[in-house]
């Protein structure tokens, strides 16, 4: 294969993890025939032994004074690759190294983006972490109009200087690849996904489920109303009406007067919020132009 490429991996913390996961590397690009590729690891403000283990590897190191976040990080790491063809992945063996010629192969074919969607008992390892990815992805594929497998997987390839223009608008966060998902859709690219295993990680896991998976909301909803915040209002619009009806149908068999009130003012809103969303969808084609 001699398509050349860039391996960006963050790293915080990762001592467990970093050295198997570099060895793999280096073995599957050996053995895919990757003639020319180049590995970097961006240190981000690790407080174990990291940093000291990759010095013996002999791979490109970037490393941040203090934890800034994974995002950042790989935002740090795309900048500094010498190659357009980017391929990223974890430091903590969760990702299966050696499907990436796979999906290298499927790129090839024209993909804007190809993306391993994540299967197995450790993807769906925690009963709280299944409904937030739902909710997630179901908001996500609203605004995308496609099926979305998975929305934040963290082994990609893609092309950097298609990613480059829009990359100062992506999250410096864990909501990073979610965030480049909806970029990456809702501007038109081609994006294919190909199932792949998810391994146990080696160490603790880094992600605050609760108060990650607001801010990803959070960059989801901005995503949306940057690229087409006529999705947004309709949302919101679709979420009063729905609720107009609730109180009209709960009015009905309880014979409350002033649930038919909140069913009218519900109604009413919905209309309001439609007619702003209307009014924002033409403010940003004026602006587009």
């Amino acid at each position: 294969m001699r398509l050349p490429i860039s391996i960006v991996i963050p790293a915080y913390n990762e001592e467990e993890g970093i050295g198997k996961t570099i060895n793999e590397i280096k073995a599957v690009c050996y053995s895919a025939k990757i003639e020319i590729f180049e590995i970097i690891v961006v240190n981000d403000g690790s407080t174990d032994k990291t940093e000291e283990k990759l010095r013996d590897l002999g791979v490109s190191i970037i490393s941040h004074p203090h934890n800034i976040g994974y995002g950042r990080s790989l935002k740090d790491g795309i900048i500094a690759a010498q190659y357009d063809t980017i391929v990223i992945t974890d430091a903590d063996c969760t990702y299966p190294f050696n499907r990436v010629p796979t999906l290298l192969k499927e790129y090839s074919k024209g993909f804007d983006m190809v993306v391993g969607a994540r299967m197995g008992k450790y993807y769906q390892e925690s009963l709280l972490k299944n409904p937030l990815r739902r909710i997630l992805r179901f908001v996500v594929e609203f605004s995308a109009e496609r099926k979305i497998p998975d929305i934040n997987s963290g082994l990609r390839v893609f092309s950097k200087e298609k990613l480059l223009p829009i990359l100062p608008k992506l999250c410096n966060t864990f909501s990073f690849t979610t965030s480049m998902t909806l970029a990456f859709m809702m501007t038109g690219k081609f994006v294919k996904y190909i199932e792949i295993p998810y391994n146990k990680r080696n160490g603790q896991t880094k992600v605050r489920l609760f108060k990650d998976s607001l801010r990803t909301l959070q960059y989801i909803l901005q995503a949306i109303n940057y690229y087409n915040p006529l999705k947004l209002f309709v949302l919101f619009a679709a979420f009063c009406l729905i609720l107009s009806f609730l109180f009209f149908f709960l009015g009905i068999f309880t014979h409350w007067k002033t649930l038919f009130s909140f069913g009218i003012g519900s109604a009413l809103l919905s209309l309001v919020i439609l007619c702003v969303g209307l009014l924002a969808d033409s403010l940003k084609q004026i602006i587009d132009k």
